[in-house]
């Protein structure tokens, strides 16, 4: 097996507060990320994902445990590290005051590439994301799916071993997200190793060979999205609404049905094998929901099993 191009063990992260505890932003992440990998960070906002970002992008001391990036440890050889690196933040940087090309050909020569590098590049990644034909355009005049297109163009400026996207499609209308998946899967097909943090469960399912669901700092499971599924829900899942003030009452009079009942404030919601024999169930106890859906078991129940709440929270 190659040797992991990312390596963390027990890693921790934490800030100090005068007159307060230590918060503790990571709490002793352990995993690995094989070259050529898509590997994902999923969970709800304050997870800690960003920080163990930045910790792999070497722009974030650690505060204990062990880190390896590219073989190399980030606080002794971060800007040997970062010269490998593309990253794609959660907040767009592009330069307002520079057209689309330029953004990529001044960003090129930040990392000291040659002024022909930098202006073959830029045309090659314009091709890339679809923008050949706003490369003289401003950035404000871009839509935000644009815009996300130019930062993980911009990342690639430097053929990096490792492309870190950080809340890749917030904010983009579902149109844009998929043209932007199109654009990563290219680059998965490429052999780009890929490490992003997400809290949307379907672009994790799209984009992820492998990811680890993390809550409070800490992992909470890991492994591909097919095997947290299988190992952690049920193969469908009922979803019932009986209204906010009935929901506690009717998740009451549903218990036993199916592998596990969970209430949650809009809804109910029963695990099963067989969402429609659920749901037969439902009614032979003489309830009577709002609506019904069956569908299948997502990686979202995978996370409201573990943490007892929902992604989006």
């Amino acid at each position: 097996m190659p040797a992991p191009v990312i390596a963390a063990r027990g890693l921790v992260k934490s800030y100090r507060s005068k007159g307060r505890p230590d918060f503790v932003a990571v709490d002793g992440l352990s995993f690995e990320v094989a070259p050529g990998e898509s590997f994902g960070l999923l969970g709800p906002n304050g997870a800690g994902k960003s920080t163990t970002m930045k910790m792999v992008g070497a722009v974030s001391a650690r505060t204990g445990g062990e880190l390896s990036i590219l073989g190399l440890d980030p606080d002794r050889y971060g800007p040997e590290i970062r010269s490998r690196l593309g990253v794609v933040p959660q907040q767009d940087t592009l330069d307002g005051e520079l057209n689309v090309r330029e953004n990529l050909y001044i960003y090129g020569r930040y990392f000291g590439l040659p002024a022909k590098v930098c202006k073959q590049k830029a045309e090659e990644l314009l091709a890339f994301a679809q923008l050949e034909d706003k490369a003289s355009s401003k950035v404000d005049q871009l839509s935000g799916g644009m815009k996300r297109r130019l930062t993980i163009a911009r990342g690639l400026i430097n053929d990096p071993r490792i492309l870190l996207l950080d809340e890749p499609t917030t904010g983009l209308d579902p149109q844009a997200r998929h043209v932007l998946w199109d654009r990563l899967f290219r680059l998965k097909e490429q052999g780009t190793t890929l490490v992003l943090t997400t809290h949307y469960m379907d672009e994790a399912e799209q984009l992820c060979d492998r990811l680890a669901v993390v809550d409070k700092g800490r992992i909470m499971a890991e492994g591909t999205p097919a095997s947290l599924i299988r190992e952690h829900s049920s193969r469908e899942v009922l979803e019932v609404r009986f209204g906010s003030a009935h929901n506690k009452d009717a998740a009451e009079r549903m218990k036993g049905i199916g592998d596990r009942v969970d209430e949650l404030p809009d809804r109910v919601l029963v695990y099963a094998q067989d969402g429609e024999a659920a749901l037969e169930q439902v009614a032979a106890r003489d309830l009577h929901p709002i609506t019904s859906l069956v569908r299948r078991s997502s990686l979202e129940d995978v996370f409201l099993r573990l943490t007892g709440r929902s992604l989006i929270e």
